[in-house]
C-alpha cells in the first residue's frame, strides 16, 4: 500500500472488493487503438491554434510526437511583435521534451501557451492528424505543411465601408495590384512570391530580375480578361 494518509473515517470502514476492472478507452493513434496509460503510450502529429489573454495575437502549434516525446515543432504567430520572439524560444524549448512537460512550461508567450494546452487535450484524447495513419507522419512534415518557400501561409486583408476592400497578403505572397473591372469590382490581383525572389537573389540573380519572375498573378487580371484599372492596395 501507497503512504497515503487516511482519515480516521476511511480507516474503519470496513473493506468492499472492486469488482470490475476496466481500462481506459482505447484511442486512435498512428493506425492503431491504444489503451494510453502514460505520456510514453502516446504518439500523434496534430495542430492547434492559442490565443493571448487580450486576444491580440494566435499562434498556431504544429507537433510530432512519438512515444510522449516531442520530435518536431512548428511555431507560427500572427499579432503583437514579441510573439514571433517568443516562438523561436518555444522552437527551441519544445523538441525533446514529453507533452506533459511541455504542457507545464512556460513557452513565453500566453498565445503559444494556449496553442500548447490545446494541443495536448487533443493528442490525449486521439483526435490527431495522424490518428488513422499507420506508422504516423515522418519527423519533417512540420516543414511540408509550409509548402517548397518554407512560409507560413498567411491572408492579410483591409476593409472599409467607405473605400471598400484590400488585399495585402495572399497565400501566393505579397499582393502589389488589384484589378477592378468596370464597375470598379475586384477581379483579380498580382503578387510577389517573397520566398522565390529571395531565393533567386541568394543564387546571384539580379535582384530586378528576381522580382519579375517572382511575380505571377491570379484571376481575370489582364485587359483581355475585363482588367480596366489597375491599384496599389497600400497607396491608393
Amino acid at each position: 500500500m501507497s503512504n497515503c494518509q487516511f482519515s480516521r473515517e476511511v480507516e474503519n470502514m470496513c473493506p468492499v472488493t472492486k469488482g470490475p476492472h476496466h481500462g481506459p478507452a482505447p484511442i486512435p493513434e498512428e493506425g492503431k487503438w491504444v489503451m494510453a496509460k502514460q505520456i510514453g503510450d502516446i504518439s500523434a502529429y496534430t495542430h492547434g491554434v492559442g490565443w493571448c489573454a487580450p486576444q491580440q495575437g494566435a499562434c498556431k502549434l504544429s507537433l510530432n510526437v512519438k512515444d510522449g516525446i516531442i520530435e518536431e515543432a512548428l511555431v507560427e504567430t500572427i499579432g503583437c511583435s514579441g510573439m514571433t520572439h517568443s516562438a523561436a524560444m518555444a522552437a527551441e524549448i519544445l523538441p525533446g521534451k514529453t507533452i506533459l512537460e511541455a504542457l507545464n512550461t512556460d513557452l513565453v508567450c500566453d498565445a503559444i501557451n494556449t496553442a500548447m494546452r490545446e494541443l495536448f487535450l487533443q493528442i490525449v484524447y486521439g483526435r490527431s492528424q495522424s490518428a488513422f495513419s499507420e506508422g504516423g507522419l515522418v519527423i519533417g512534415a512540420g516543414l511540408e505543411d509550409l509548402g517548397k518557400g518554407a512560409r507560413s501561409m498567411v491572408g492579410t486583408m483591409y476593409g472599409t465601408k467607405a473605400k471598400g476592400v484590400r488585399y495585402l497578403e495572399m497565400t501566393e505572397g505579397y499582393c502589389t495590384r488589384m484589378a477592378l473591372d468596370e464597375n470598379d469590382e475586384v477581379i483579380g490581383y498580382e503578387f510577389v512570391s517573397i520566398g522565390k525572389m529571395t531565393d533567386f537573389i541568394k543564387g546571384g540573380m539580379d535582384p530586378a530580375e528576381a522580382y519579375k519572375k517572382a511575380t505571377g498573378h491570379y484571376g481575370r487580371f489582364s485587359v483581355e480578361d475585363g482588367a480596366v484599372k489597375y491599384i496599389d492596395p497600400r497607396k491608393e
